[in-house]
């Protein structure tokens, strides 16, 4: 046993020596990962130049303005009084018999000079049918009602009128904000409902966090249970039917294998094993379900001396926001930029006095036309130059952008990580709790991660950035050979995709724990997710049944805060709550189940922001635990700075004499 001990330890190091300084984060610490610092400093200063480049060259009128035939926007400026433009209606060209023209290979739309002599309106000059606004902007396809089509009767003209009945988008739109400019303050009451809900089950956890996780495992193990009766049942009818695979054979059709007995034998085996597994964890590993419990009630506790901890998601949400919108700006006005270009264009181009400005001339479309012998001349635009050096470094500078947007959103997300876990271990290595807490901690650590620690971050944030690019940029790959791949090269991009995948989840398993070291220690990124690590990797089994057991009480608490909004905002949209009081009238809507989703999915967001906070603390009291059982010994010098409860569960104690040299009393634990 020995030399297997000390095997371990050469794997894994040496376990953390005592160090009499140590009083939790430290304070007196210096910059780390500067390099890394000045490279993420000078990437957003090209971010920002990038930004201020789209936005001198980007002209985003393009997507928010229709624009007529001649390349004016409708309106704006000259057309400031005509905001509708005049679509084409397909249907005209097709059944209007003045102007259509039948060829050889059968319907041929109206001419130019057709088409131009039919467009003298006072309107916003474009074709013929009148756009209207939705949201104060005009969309072709809102106008498209059902037609009287002359020459097509029966089925088939139903049919047509049917499919542009369904596409009817504007009726829907209207709907739709008629449906939200009714319920908006109730879908804010069903996500207060939810805040409270997220927040009564983090803080009661410190009182039932042993029962409900007792529960909830009975809860797994009886599902389990009934698993492995009906497998029974299924198995048993059809192995008295003579119901084999050998009869059936290989299919395609998955449902047919649920009618042979070999499925739900294997089915049976499966569930099983689980049980089994689950089973012995519960006896060989009570111990350490018992630790995950107590370090669960811990981070209740610290939660709620630390209430500020749990609103901090919004800064993260405000942050994200900002960052998200920097780009979708950046990314729209790159992609409008351009300078314009317009030409001169005639209906009767073929005439003599025409043919010498029709040769691709320029124009100016506030200037006068230059040769008025030319009938109908028009200064028309024709596109956006790309000759320019943004047009022609449109591509990199759109590349530019989403590195961009990866990397800031990581490292908000890194920066939050590093706050919680500082203004948690606050709280741990807190000696007499709470009189020894500091006074402000998240602003403490929030002050002290941006200080110190923003090119540890950038680091971290970075490596996983470039994972995600290579995954984003795999799955671009697969997508655009999807048709043409065989099987086995289909089976290769699979490998690397989960390869990739897999990558991922462990960059960001490594990193929340470097953060953790980074906001306690004030060490670099290396060092820190080595530390981590070894630390994590000579406690495995405490790791997994912790992760696990936090998992399972998280995903209990989502489906309790998200079923139980969805439920009474099911109840209440569709109208099945009456009677709350007099004057109180349900609103009438639409579509009620709009609201519901949005409520279900504001309900989501909301827990998710919630437990994530409590889902660090538990990481973060976690790592502190460790680092506490291996510095301390419990003696008057080395005391345990974790809970009386874990102490117990450990069968461990802090010393407390009855008396120092000087006679005064000398208490350990508060």
């Amino acid at each position: 046993m020995g030399g297997k001990k000390n095997e371990d330890q050469a794997a894994f190091g040496k376990p953390v020596k005592y160090d009499p300084s140590f009083r939790g984060p430290i304070k007196n610490r210096g910059c780390t990962d500067v390099i890394c610092c000045i490279l993420f400093l000078l990437f957003i200063l090209g971010y920002i130049v990038v930004g201020i480049v789209a936005w001198m060259y980007g002209d985003p009128r393009q997507v928010l303005y229709p624009r007529n035939s001649t390349g004016a926007y409708c309106g704006v400026g000259q057309n400031k009084d005509k905001p509708y433009l005049l679509y084409f209606n397909i249907f005209s060209c097709i059944l209007s018999t003045n102007i259509i023209t039948v060829v050889e290979n059968g319907l041929q739309c109206p001419t130019p000079q057709q088409v131009f002599e039919s467009l003298k309106q006072e309107l916003c000059p474009s074709f013929l049918l009148p756009s209207t606004p939705a949201l104060g902007r005009c969309f072709p396809w809102s106008n498209v009602t059902s037609p009287e089509l002359p020459g097509i009767t029966g089925n088939i003209s139903e049919a047509i009128s049917g499919l542009i009945d369904s596409l009817n988008v504007r009726d829907i739109s209207v709907k739709i904000f008629e449906d939200f400019a009714q319920s908006w303050y109730w879908i804010l009451v069903a996500l207060g409902v939810a805040l409270v809900l997220s927040l009564l089950f983090i803080l009661l956890l410190r009182l039932v966090a042993g029962p409900l996780v007792l529960v909830l495992i009975l809860g797994v193990l009886g599902v389990l249970a009934y698993g492995i009766y009906y497998c029974w049942e299924e198995y048993r009818v059809l192995r008295d039917k003579g119901a084999s695979i050998s009869q059936l054979g290989f299919t395609t059709n998955l449902s047919a294998y649920s009618s042979v007995q070999e499925t739900w034998l294997a089915a049976l085996i499966v569930l099983a094993v689980l049980e089994g597994i689950l089973l012995l964890m519960l006896i060989f590993l009570r111990q350490r379900i018992r630790i995950a419990i107590a370090l669960l009630t811990e981070a209740s506790k610290a939660v709620g001396q630390m209430m500020s901890t749990m609103f901090y998601p919004l800064v993260t949400f405000v942050l994200l926001l900002i960052c998200i919108v920097y780009w979708a700006m950046t990314a729209l006005y790159l992609a409008t930029s351009g300078q314009p270009q317009y030409i001169f264009w005639a209906p009767n181009a073929s005439l003599p006095s025409c043919e010498e400005v029709l040769v691709n001339t320029s124009c100016d479309p506030m200037a006068q036309p230059v040769n008025s012998s030319c009938p109908g001349l028009m200064c028309v635009f024709q596109g956006y130059l790309s000759t320019g050096l943004v047009q022609r470094s449109l591509f990199n500078l759109q590349i530019y952008g989403v590195l961009g947007l990866f990397w800031t959103l990581n490292w908000v997300l890194a920066l939050g990580q590093c706050v919680l876990a500082g203004a948690f271990a606050s709280f741990y290595w807190a000696f007499h709790k709470p009189r020894d807490i500091p006074t402000f901690p998240l602003s403490s650590a929030f002050i002290r991660t941006l200080r110190y620690h923003t090119g540890s971050l950038a680091f971290g944030a970075l490596i996983l950035t470039l994972v995600q690019i290579a995954r984003v940029i795999l799955e671009y790959i697969d997508h655009k050979l999807r048709g043409v791949q065989n099987p086995i090269a289909r089976c290769i991009m699979c490998c690397f995709k989960c390869c990739l995948w897999c990558l991922e989840k462990f960059i960001k398993f490594l990193n929340r724990n470097a953060y953790i070291m980074i906001a306690i220690y004030g060490k670099n990124f290396c060092v820190s997710a080595k530390n981590a690590f070894i630390l994590l990797m000579r406690n495995i089994l405490r790791v997994v049944v912790l992760d696990k057991v936090t998992d399972l009480l998280l995903f209990f608490g989502k489906l309790l805060v998200v079923g139980g909004v969805g439920v009474l905002s099911f109840f209440f949209f569709s109208g099945r709550i009456q009677g709350l009081g007099e004057g109180f009238e349900n609103p009438h809507l639409n579509y009620y189940w709009l609201p519901i989703m949005t409520s279900i999915l504001g309900a989501y967001v909301i827990a998710s922001g919630f437990f994530s906070v409590f889902g660090m603390c538990v990481d973060t009291l976690f790592l502190c635990f460790l680092e506490d059982l291996e510095r301390n010994d419990g003696s008057l010098d080395r005391p345990y700075y974790m809970s009386k409860s874990l102490l117990k569960i450990l069968g461990k104690k802090n010393e407390t004499p009855q008396s120092n040299k000087k006679g005064k009393q000398r208490e350990i634990r508060p």
